[in-house]
């Protein structure tokens, strides 16, 4: 079984993007890699996406598992050994 494709050997397209002259500047200025950085940026946007979909998706299993919990804890609180 094989793992995930390593990153550097994904295949990469050209595209073009506009960004605000002073930023472009700046991030050259400071030798900052903007393929990179843009990658790392949608990698961590998509990220938060996914989250923030997944717990629209189950918000009602979420809320019941929270209910269940404050019925149902309370219950439980003596029994900590921590």
């Amino acid at each position: 079984m094989s793992g995930p494709t390593p990153v550097a050997a994904r295949p990469k397209r050209a595209t073009n993007v506009t960004v605000r002259g002073d930023l472009l500047a700046a991030a050259r200025e400071a030798g900052i890699n903007l393929s990179a950085t843009l990658e790392r940026a949608l990698e961590e946007e998509l990220a938060a996406l996914k989250r923030r979909q997944w717990r629209l998706g189950h918000a009602e299993a979420i809320e019941a598992y929270n209910e269940y919990v404050g019925r149902h804890a309370p219950a439980f609180q003596g029994a900590r050994t921590f």
